[in-house]
C-alpha cells in the first residue's frame, strides 16, 4: 500500500531552494529578532518561543553581544511522533556592538516567549554642547556642534 504525501513536494523543493533540510531535525538559520533605537538605548527583541527562561543566556565580550537558548523536544516513552517540525535544540545569535555602547549596563527580560535586550547608548557618545573660551576673554560662548555657525553674519 502506498502512501500519498502531500507535503513531499513543497519539501524536496523547500530543500533545493533554502538549502537546508526542513521539517524534523531542521536547524534554524537565526533567531527573528527586531532592533530599534529610542531616545539614548537601543531595543532587540528576539522570538524565542516554547524556551525555558532558565536556558536563555545573554552575554557580552570583546564587543560582542551573544544571546543562546535552548528549547527542549517533549518527550515520553509512549509517545509516537506523527509529525515533528517545531525546532528543538540550541539557538545562537551573535551582533557586534559599536564602540559608542555602555556594555556595563545592558539589561535584559524574557516575557511570552519574546527575548527583549535593553542597550544604552554611552554617555560620552550622547550629543553635548562644548565650551570655547576665548583668549583674553573672562565670557565663555557655547556652541551648539549639531548647528552651522557663521561668524560673518
Amino acid at each position: 500500500m502506498l502512501r500519498f504525501d502531500p507535503f513531499s513536494d513543497i519539501d524536496s523543493i523547500a530543500k533545493s531552494l533554502l538549502g537546508a533540510d526542513v521539517g524534523a531535525g531542521r536547524v534554524p538559520r537565526f533567531m527573528p529578532m527586531d532592533l530599534y533605537r529610542v531616545n539614548d538605548h537601543y531595543v532587540l527583541n528576539a522570538d524565542l518561543p516554547g524556551v525555558d527562561p532558565g536556558t536563555v543566556d545573554v552575554s557580552v565580550d570583546h564587543g560582542m553581544l551573544t544571546l543562546s537558548a535552548t528549547r527542549t523536544a517533549s518527550s515520553d516513552e509512549n509517545m509516537q511522533w506523527l509529525a515533528s517540525e517545531r525546532f528543538a535544540g540550541s539557538y545562537r545569535r551573535q551582533l557586534a556592538l559599536g564602540e559608542n555602547i555602555d556594555a556595563d549596563r545592558i539589561s535584559a527580560t524574557y516575557n511570552n516567549g519574546v527575548l527583549s535586550v535593553t542597550i544604552p547608548i554611552a554617555e560620552q557618545a550622547k550629543p553635548r554642547r562644548i565650551e570655547i573660551s576665548r583668549a583674553g576673554d573672562s565670557e565663555q560662548t557655547m556652541i551648539n556642534p549639531t548647528r552651522e555657525h557663521d561668524s560673518n553674519r
